[in-house]
């Protein structure tokens, strides 16, 4: 596994792009604490985002994670785009003839992913560890590592996230196609979301049930994984109860969500090894 995972980082030490991309992800992912700034207009009134306990334990570790998650595609465009350098440097073809299999050469890609999943993980986890420390009323050690469950969700979603964008790089062969691809797959998840709505004529059942199904698909899968943090705010669900609007939901992690997340990313894998086995390189 070090064999190929120093194989791998070989060639992204020498991509400017790559490591521009990667300075920028981390860079972004540090700026989290700025989000203590942000104010947010809700029926009428403001939030002060700072104010509502955001950096309070344990509370932190779902909103963060939820906001590192949005910043995924910039990792996304070093997948895609350190398998389109292998077809357009053909490095791929060259690892082939050095000796490395092709079971090998997927294995290197997938430790890669696994390795930018990890790292982000833990870089989320110290994070927020540090903001929550000195910002959270709450410093408790049952308080603090509790729903620490996000952290694995992050973990899983980045892994099935970057698996979906290394098939598609492998498929497309093009880092721009395969962002693209990636975009008219969700559009598509979508659209099916709405027919299944309209074919039970938009009602509550109708959304329900529409949810469940598209629930089993891959990017609505690892979406689910770490829902929306901002409607847990006490202070959201106090004014939306002065409206009238009813806004509480499980917010947990579903062991459900996390298998089907699993088995995208399984199948993922292994449809980047049979693609690139059968392909004439």
């Amino acid at each position: 596994m070090f064999r190929l995972l120093s194989i791998e980082f070989h060639k992204l030490r020498h991509s400017k792009a790559s490591k521009v991309l990667i300075i920028i992800y981390f860079g972004l992912l540090t700026s989290i604490a700025l989000t203590a700034a942000i104010k947010i207009p809700f029926f009428g009134k403001t939030i002060h985002l700072a104010e509502q306990g955001i950096f309070n334990f344990p509370y932190i570790w779902h909103f963060n994670t939820y906001v590192a998650a949005l910043l995924k595609f910039f990792l996304l465009l070093v997948i895609v785009s350190m398998m389109s350098n292998e077809y357009s440097n053909k490095t791929l073809k060259q690892n082939l003839i050095d000796g490395l299999s092709k079971k090998e050469f997927i294995l290197s890609k997938f430790y890669t992913v696994i390795a930018f999943a990890l790292i982000s993980t833990l870089f989320v986890f110290i994070i927020s560890l540090l903001l929550g420390l000195f910002y959270s009323d709450y410093n408790e050690f049952t308080i603090i590592t509790s729903d620490l469950e996000y952290l694995f969700a992050f973990f899983i979603k980045l892994v099935g996230f970057f698996s979906f964008g290394l098939f598609l790089g492998i498929l497309v062969k093009r880092s721009a196609f395969a962002i693209g691809a990636m975009v008219v797959w969700w559009i598509g998840e979508k659209i099916i979301w709405l027919i299944g709505l309209w074919f039970f004529r938009a009602s509550k059942e109708a959304m329900e049930a529409a949810s469940k199904v598209t629930a089993w698909f891959p990017l609505e899968a690892m979406s689910n994984l770490i829902k929306e943090p901002f409607t847990r705010l006490s202070a959201v669900q106090t004014v939306a109860k002065q409206v009238g609007e009813d806004l509480s939901k499980d917010f947990s992690v579903q062991p459900l969500d996390i298998v089907i997340v699993l088995i995208w990313t399984a199948i993922f894998i292994y449809l980047s090894f049979v693609l690139l086995k059968k392909r004439d390189l």
